[in-house]
């Protein structure tokens, strides 16, 4: 091993939004040499582009999330982003602001149902999917698990913002699959199952897990 090929638990590979056969996230291996140059150019487009459209504009509006160039003009962002490219070196701020930046936006789109493979192009660009689709797919099984764990005013509260940014609506998970459902139903059994610390050599079986999952 070379270090190439990272075994996580917590990041798929889809690589198509229509997709119906995405494997178990926990099945899976992931290449962060080869993700993270898709998802600086989903970082960059947004940045560059998707903030300016005066669509990407509306759904953010709409949605109640401000976009960078808005919290630069309230000076709630005062890190400066100066477009990257091949040949020029990111600061330790323009890296740093890449990972974090656009999990929020995603979050909204999940949780407000705007999450369409149109509207995730519209905002991360035409290589979405390659790029922040394994993000997507964790955020809409996190849906999931939130209005499983919880009540609606609870799984509102963890999808508000600081600065009024707060959720105006919730909205049923966007055309879920059965294959979607069925893994996110396996990743909740596993859940119940480390509650109770039954991991590892006290691991029970498939079955008891679904079995246990039934009690609950």
């Amino acid at each position: 091993m070379d270090g190439r090929f990272i075994h996580v638990n917590h990041l798929g590979t889809s690589t198509n939004p229509t997709d119906q056969s995405r494997q178990p996230i926990q099945a899976s291996q992931f290449d962060i040499l080869e993700w993270y140059p898709r998802f600086m150019s989903c970082h960059q487009y947004f940045m560059e582009v998707a903030q300016h459209k005066e669509h990407v504009q509306m759904v953010t509006a709409f949605t109640n999330i401000r976009l960078p160039f808005e919290k630069r003009q309230l000076g709630q962002d005062t890190t400066p982003y100066a477009a990257s490219s091949s040949s020029r070196p990111q600061t330790h701020n323009q890296a740093r602001e890449a990972k974090t930046l656009l999990l929020p936006y995603i979050r909204r789109l999940v949780a407000t149902g705007f999450d369409e493979p149109d509207i995730l192009e519209l905002f991360f660009g035409p290589h979405w999917v390659q790029g922040i689709g394994s993000f997507h797919e964790v955020e809409r099984r996190n849906f999931l698990f939130a209005c499983k764990s919880s009540n609606w005013l609870t799984v509102k509260s963890a999808y508000d913002m600081e600065d009024g940014q707060v959720l105006p609506f919730l909205r049923t998970l966007k055309d879920p699959t059965v294959r979607e459902i069925d893994n996110a139903n396996k990743s909740w059994s596993e859940w119940l199952a480390l509650q109770d610390w039954l991991v590892g050599p006290l691991s029970p079986s498939e079955g008891e897990v679904g079995i246990k999952e039934e009690e609950m």
